[in-house]
């Protein structure tokens, strides 16, 4: 399963974010699945949830764009669809790179992705009221001395 390996690679990245800003709260992560890196989107939200739990980013929505895959055929010059696979034993058709048109083999032009598109953050309330909390001490203790 290597969603989980993804989820914790992505999750490692968002807390770095968090941790280089901590006035903004992610709220949510958009993120682009090829259809050949044959990641299942289910299994990977899965992962990210679980792992999240208890994370300054705990409580953030993972939305996943999928990317039709496309491929390019250096034989027939046949750009487009893949072939796909009906016969794989959990049912959902896998894409190959066979050549729809000749039988040959073709290359990957899209369907590769897996990248960050954007994160959606607000301001971190929490990290407000510290600051505010902290202004509010150097005010008192200013004029105390």
């Amino acid at each position: 399963m290597h969603e989980f390996s993804i989820a914790s690679g992505l999750v490692e990245k968002l807390l770095d974010f968090a941790e280089k800003n901590p006035d903004k709260k992610i709220v949510e992560v958009r993120v682009a699945i090829g259809e050949f890196t044959q990641i299942e989107e289910e299994q990977l939200r899965f992962c990210y949830d679980s792992i999240i739990t208890e994370t300054p980013i705990a409580g953030s929505s993972l939305t996943i764009e999928s990317v039709l895959g496309k491929v390019a055929c250096p034989h027939c010059s046949y750009s487009g669809p893949p072939k796909y696979w009906e016969g794989a034993l959990h049912g959902t058709p896998i894409a190959t790179l066979e050549c729809p048109e000749c039988g040959r083999a073709a290359t990957v032009t899209d369907g590769e992705e897996c990248a960050i598109r954007s994160v959606r953050y607000r301001p971190n309330a929490v990290a407000s009221a510290v600051s505010a909390d902290h202004s509010q001490c150097a005010e008192d203790s200013a004029r105390y001395t």
